[in-house]
């Protein structure tokens, strides 16, 4: 397994790659979990060629002390990643590695990623979409796996490839669950023990209620605090999203009604 930390190696390694073999790309920010070996495990049967990267990318954090809080398990990370077979790391040694602009340029989606997580996190998807852009364009990938967890933004992706002509397949990854439920997320690791009894009410909530007012109120009488509770029509069919907070932790889910 080979660790790159800077874009010239990385171009470098990728000019090295045969026109034949396929290239399979997990997109991370490290925190590994049961969710992002998924990913890995559906990147290496598709594939030739694996590489994950790991960057906690600032330019999607609209709040700092989020940024300055988000879990970097680094060793874990490494051990996982050789475990599930991944060829490549791509973990850039600095913000200045992608951002070599100082963020002066980026991608901006005018719709729907002002909606949901957009409407409560101002700049996140430009974030995200930006960083995204950057590590396609550099590595070139065949394919490249999200999970549904994250389901506006892996939309957001999918629209952003078409848009733009991208030759990239962008490959949706079933959400993984813990046995109660809740939604694996490196989030999770900042839940207090009694926060992680209660969280799977997330996922059990939005499920069990037709009626989006009394799921909310349901929530709320547990000990959440709703950001949204929607169901949105889209051409596959309805979705329901959710963000609650608790304690101060952010989660998110989605369902398919």
């Amino acid at each position: 397994m080979k660790i790159i930390e800077s874009v010239q190696e990385l171009r470098d390694w990728r000019k090295q790659v045969s026109t034949e073999q396929s290239v399979g790309f997990v997109p991370t920010m490290g925190a590994l979990h049961l969710g992002h070996t998924s990913l890995l495990d559906f990147c290496n049967d598709e594939n030739d060629v694996s590489i994950i990267s790991i960057f906690v990318n600032p330019t999607q954090f609209n709040d700092p002390s989020d940024f300055e809080k988000y879990p970097k398990t680094w060793e874990t990370d490494l051990a996982l990643c050789e475990k599930y077979g991944a060829d490549v790391i791509f973990a850039p040694r600095s913000r200045e590695e992608l951002y070599p602009d100082h963020y002066h340029y980026r991608i901006h989606e005018n719709q729907f990623s002002n909606e949901l997580c957009g409407e409560f996190r101002p700049g996140h998807f430009d974030g995200v979409l930006s960083v995204v852009m950057k590590l396609f364009n550099l590595i070139k990938p065949t394919r490249a796996y999200f999970g549904e967890k994250d389901h506006q933004q892996l939309s957001l992706i999918e629209g952003m490839t078409k848009a733009f002509f991208m030759d990239v397949d962008v490959i949706p990854c079933p959400t993984v669950r813990e046995s109660s439920g809740l939604a694996m997320s490196s989030r999770n690791l900042r839940l207090s023990p009694i926060e992680k009894e209660l969280a799977p009410m997330l996922y059990q909530t939005m499920r069990e209620f037709r009626d989006l007012d009394q799921a909310k109120a349901s929530l709320t009488k547990l000990g959440f605090k709703v950001e949204y509770l929607v169901d949105k029509v889209e051409p596959k069919g309805t979705r329901r999203y959710a963000a609650a907070w608790l304690g101060n932790v952010r989660l998110i889910d989605n369902v398919k009604l």
